[in-house]
């Protein structure tokens, strides 16, 4: 059996920088792809953020086999607030891909598979 090492001296760097415009990526939501009713309830309480990067840090995850895991955290200025907020960067993505994102989130949707 063979088991598979990691490069320790790997670089891992964030996706975006300080000063990039970003969004929130969408989120699927059964409701609002069922019918307009439900999508006019959702939309009251959720609306697409956009905003801009101001930094990033390294984030450490110790899991239970005492591996540690590093993920950026993202601190961004939503358009409209004064203060940053922190998310990963695995929620966040470039203003120019939002509506290819957006397109393919519900294409293999099918209401009549649930």
């Amino acid at each position: 059996m063979t088991t598979r090492t990691r490069d320790k001296q790997a670089t891992i760097t964030p996706r975006f920088k300080p000063g990039d415009r970003v969004a929130e990526r969408p989120k699927a939501s059964l409701l609002s792809a069922i019918s307009k009713e439900s999508r006019a309830k959702v939309a009251q309480y959720r609306t697409q953020r956009y905003g801009t990067v101001v930094g990033t840090k390294m984030k450490l995850i110790q899991t239970r086999k005492k591996t540690t895991i590093r993920r950026f955290v993202i601190q961004i200025i939503w358009d409209g607030m004064k203060t940053p907020c922190e998310h990963e960067q695995m929620r966040i993505c470039f203003i120019e891909e939002l509506e290819g994102l957006k397109e393919g989130l519900f294409a293999t949707y099918d209401p009549l598979s649930i």
